[in-house]
């Protein structure tokens, strides 16, 4: 059926285009192309964590999971332009897309990398995903067990999930099964956006 966009190389030809950005005074035109995820409009879902996820309480390098082509990474780095943030994504298309917007916007505090080239000893103020969900349970879990142990003592983690895609169920294995104190911030425009703390110990 084709590549999904958490491919590691789509081998779907290259169809450059553009999309603009807009949320709370952060303006941007992105680079887009084929085999990324949502290459023609920003998804809705990442406009609502966007407009509703807040900075984290605490000052420290931010994170996006899963960058696409870098509309989360590159409003959050707009948003306080001296913390780093690191863009992490599997599909080097999107990566390279990342790179290039964040250099046109000239947004030096951003590295897009493969997920192993993040180093292991750095923890994170603020995690932001829109995760794949699309990508099967065990991958999502996997995703988020590698990253939301890796948020400083008073971190949060911001996630946008679908309604009809599991939200709910998400929120409760995080909560309940995995120790992750998570608070839903909102719901609107069929999504809902999770606040995730780091556990208890």
């Amino acid at each position: 059926m084709g590549d999904h966009y958490f491919t590691a190389a789509p081998s779907v030809a290259s169809r450059p285009g553009s999309v603009r950005l807009h949320s709370q005074g952060v303006d941007l035109t992105l680079a887009t192309d084929s085999g990324v995820f949502s290459q023609s409009r920003v998804d809705r879902g990442t406009t609502v964590l966007l407009d509703a996820a807040p900075m984290p309480p605490v000052r420290g390098p931010l994170l996006d999971v899963g960058c696409g082509y870098g509309p989360i990474a590159l409003t959050v780095a707009s948003r306080r332009r001296r913390l780093p943030v690191w863009a992490v994504d599997l599909n080097e298309r999107a990566l390279g897309l990342t790179r290039a917007n964040a250099q046109t916007a000239g947004l030096g505090n951003v590295t897009a990398c493969h997920p192993d080239e993040v180093p292991g000893e750095l923890a994170f103020a603020g995690i932001y995903s829109n995760p794949p969900i699309r990508s099967g349970k065990p991958a999502l879990h996997a995703l988020l067990l590698r990253w939301l142990p890796r948020l400083m003592p008073d971190g949060r983690a911001y996630l946008v999930v679908a309604k009809n895609l599991g939200s709910d169920s998400l929120h409760r294995w995080l909560e309940t099964e995995q120790g992750f104190p998570t608070t839903r911030l909102t719901s609107e425009k069929g999504f809902r956006v999770l606040e995730v703390a780091p556990r208890e110990s």
